[in-house]
């Protein structure tokens, strides 16, 4: 298994981000190498994903163009990624690819799960404990 959910729970997707995800997913370079295990994972996770509109989405799941910080279990080191689709990924600035393997792991997820994923130094396992909306899904939600 490539990344493991905490309790193996359904993930959480605005219904904009499902539909992007699930035409990423069936684009020429992520068949190409659609056989990676983290891959085969999150199209699992997306069949079963409750989605929900983007005005309704709870502001501690983690969905697409989310800052999130991330707490390294083993050597409880902080770092900070904003999850984005990947022609926009750039490590350098912080921004992760939704298809990189800590990217697939936290998508959905909630502040205080715990993922994990496989690395060259081992499993890495980390807690999510905080969550930045993105500004127009914040925006949405205040004016409800």
């Amino acid at each position: 298994m490539a990344s493991k959910k905490k309790n193996n729970k359904k993930i959480v997707l605005t219904a904009g981000d499902y539909r992007r995800l699930v035409s990423l997913l069936n684009d020429s370079f992520a068949l190409a190498i659609a056989d990676k295990p983290y891959l085969k994972n999150l199209r699992s996770e997306l069949d079963a994903a409750e989605i929900v509109d983007a005005r309704l989405i709870p502001k501690d799941v983690v969905t697409m163009n989310s800052t999130v910080h991330l707490r390294e279990l083993s050597s409880n080191e902080l770092d900070t990624f904003t999850l984005v689709f990947p022609k926009d990924a750039n490590i350098v600035e912080g921004k992760l690819s939704v298809l990189a393997p800590v990217g697939t792991a936290i998508l959905g997820q909630k502040i205080g799960d715990v993922v994990t994923w496989p690395a060259l130094s081992g499993r890495v396992k980390v807690e999510i404990e905080e969550v930045i909306v993105p500004e127009v899904q914040s925006e949405i939600t205040t004016w409800l």
